[in-house]
């Protein structure tokens, strides 16, 4: 869970690219997170790779094993492979962890603001590759909004979702497999959060038989312990439960740990701290998925 210490230093993790903004300033920002996302892409890392089914044929020299249709296989007694037809894009849907443990920080800039930031940027990076584009809360607030490709509506989503409570559970688990099951076709699915419900993995990991995942861990400095902070008093942020531990393990303790178990599944997974850069770190992931197809069925 997430927890909010009382003696961080307030100014001590400050980046002058990652601070505060104003809505003039956010979709400046966000339009150049898109290009940065974008740059030096030739492809798409935003597609899916043969997902609908279209037909089977007879096997020829040269088909994969892997391919096989089974079932009319059985039936003609002759190998059969499926076919697939691969489309230009997926629709993407940024699952937006809106929960209490979101908005604490020890420093400037809290892991929600900078999650609706980068939910913007892969937005309208998404909306230049023709990818339509779907937001869903996890947190009590309850927001599902369509796919869609007018970045004037995308922008105004956004827009809203700088605007947050600090008292909000996280529903992250039940909103995952909610949508499992009621998208309509095969997506891409963006999940921002800090990952705090205990449930979030094996929701994650079902979600993705059905759907690409990405996941985006956001991470607050604090997290990873308080150096030189010994004892430390502080309260769950959904909850409000206290607790005492000790400031150089106040939280560290599990979160590589799901990383992992999320990467075992397939699921691509990127921690973004909210005291480094983010936009090098996310090329790269999207990049990397456009040439390996990772994270594609």
């Amino acid at each position: 869970m997430g927890a909010h210490a009382t003696n961080a230093g307030a100014g001590e993790y400050r980046i002058d690219d990652l601070r505060p903004l104003d809505a003039r300033q956010f979709a400046v920002a966000v339009r150049k997170l898109a290009n940065g996302l974008l740059y030096g892409l030739d492809r798409s890392p935003f597609t899916g790779s043969g997902i609908e089914y279209v037909q089977s044929r007879p096997w020829v020299d040269g088909d994969s094993v892997r391919a096989i249709d089974w079932r009319v296989t059985a039936r003609t007694r002759k190998v059969h492979v499926k076919e697939f037809e691969t489309p230009r894009s997926l629709p993407t849907w940024l699952l937006l962890d809106t929960s209490a443990s979101m908005t604490v920080q020890s420093g400037p800039l809290s892991k929600y603001e900078l999650a609706v930031r980068v939910a913007g940027g892969i937005a309208f990076a998404c909306l230049d590759r023709v990818s339509p584009v779907g937001v869903v809360s996890l947190g009590d607030r309850a927001l599902r909004l369509q796919p869609s490709m007018s970045k004037v509506k995308v922008l105004e989503w956004m827009l809203a979702l700088r605007d947050y409570r600090s008292d909000e559970r996280t529903h992250l688990a039940p909103r995952v497999r909610e949508l499992a099951t009621s998208a309509p076709q095969r997506s891409l699915v963006v999940v921002l959060s800090d990952l705090h419900d205990e449930q979030a993995v094996p929701a994650l990991r079902a979600l993705s038989q059905l759907h690409d995942v990405v996941a985006l861990r956001f991470e607050d400095p604090a997290e990873r312990g308080l150096r030189g902070a010994g004892i430390v008093r502080a309260r769950h942020a959904e909850g409000g439960a206290g607790f005492v531990a000790r400031g150089a393990k106040l939280g560290a303790q599990d979160l590589e740990r799901g990383d992992d178990e999320l990467r075992r599944a397939g699921i691509d997974v990127l921690a973004l701290r909210v005291d480094q850069p983010i936009e090098a770190p996310l090329r790269n992931l999207f990049k990397n998925r456009g040439r390996t197809g990772q994270g594609t069925r």
